[in-house]
């Protein structure tokens, strides 16, 4: 297909997180802090178990989530400094990243018929598509364009602000044990952080489904039924629902990862057995580029997660979720059209060396 680390301790208690979390929801991406905090308060509760019931060294474990702007080391941070106000809104400069006004787009129609067929279509693409195995000592370097819509609360008044359309680079080892980041969502600095292990307590963590390397992927099984299987048992507990969350999983190995072909074939026909999946016939990625998008929506939150491909080739283009319908609460302000996170991917490939940028025709 051509297509992080919280640094909470371990052992801190649950209480003192879930009350930083609860002073800095407001400041994520609406519709996204739930997910954010059940995430890491689990992978937290796990911590915490294998710290207790471990003979040897406790190995904690990564969460990556790239979707969202607002990813988990820049959650972790947060929480962190959960005191800091908000600042105002800019418009740019330095190495701060532009704010404006929320991003909307026409919701396009939903269609219950003709996922099987499209997602037959897709993985008949993906198969056939010149995959070169990662090797040790190289890396995985994926470039995006991302932009999102967020609430924004200052002085206690709430408003819809987004993050201007900005440049994604990620590099990862086969192994998940080095890598590097540049967002200016989650650092100000243009170098970007780093991803390597271990990390500063020592531990290393292991890849697993929602946090998976490319060693982990070649794994995985490819045959439909039983892939699903593993994505409902793994994920159980996780999301809003079972179905939106095997849905979401999915979503993200193809927007941040370098599954093998006959992976992302069954990934693929997997997503077509999961309930609810429908087609939209006209689906705008972040960089303007018109698709067919299978998506599903969440009946709790009122947002629908789309797969954005070429409508004539079927390659994969992007990711974004919508805001469909309102759902009342603390999060009406989203109204139905705003786009609450959108992503175009413009390089998937490998290279030689960390932070190596290859050319665009490579």
């Amino acid at each position: 297909m051509s297509a992080n680390t919280p640094r909470q301790s371990p052992g801190a208690p649950k209480e003192t997180v879930a009350g930083l979390l609860s002073r800095t929801a407001r400041d994520l991406p609406t519709g996204r802090h739930e997910h954010h905090k059940e995430r890491l308060m689990a992978h937290i509760e796990q911590a915490h178990h294998t710290q207790e019931t471990a003979s040897s060294t406790p190995k904690t474990r990564r969460l990556r989530l790239p979707r969202p702007a607002v990813t988990l080391p820049a959650l972790a941070a947060a929480v962190a400094a959960a005191v800091i106000a908000v600042p105002a809104m800019t418009s740019g400069g330095g190495n701060g990243l532009a704010t404006g006004p929320a991003l909307t787009t026409q919701i396009g129609a939903a269609n219950p018929h003709g996922v099987t067929q499209l997602l037959d279509q897709v993985s008949l693409v993906a198969a056939r598509d010149d995959h070169p195995t990662v090797k040790a000592g190289q890396y995985v370097y994926i470039e995006s364009k991302t932009a999102d819509t967020f609430v924004k609360t200052v002085d206690g008044k709430s408003r819809l602000a987004s993050h201007e359309l900005h440049k994604r680079q990620v590099w990862h080892s086969p192994d998940g044990t080095k890598g590097w980041l540049i967002d200016p969502t989650v650092t100000d600095s243009p170098e970007g952080e780093t991803l390597s292990l271990p990390d500063e307590r020592g531990n290393t963590p292991v890849a697993y489904l929602n946090n998976p390397s490319y060693n982990y992927l070649t794994k995985l099984p490819t045959d439909p039924d039983t892939l699903l299987a593993k994505i409902y048992k793994e994920t159980k507990g996780h999301g809003n629902s079972p179905d939106q969350e095997a849905f979401t999983t999915i979503g993200d190995l193809l927007g941040e990862s370098y599954p093998p072909p006959a992976l992302t074939k069954a990934l693929f026909k997997a997503a077509a057995k999961i309930p609810g999946v429908v087609t939209v016939n006209d689906a705008v990625d972040a960089v303007g580029r018109h698709g067919v998008a299978v998506a599903r929506l969440d009946g709790k939150s009122g947002q629908r997660e789309e797969w954005i491909f070429d409508k004539n080739t079927h390659v994969f283009l992007g990711t974004r979720i919508v805001q469909v319908s309102k759902t009342g609460g603390p999060e009406d302000i989203m109204k139905p059209g705003t786009i609450l996170f959108t992503s175009a991917v413009t390089q998937r490939t490998i290279v030689n060396a960390i932070k190596q940028v290859p050319s665009k025709d490579s």
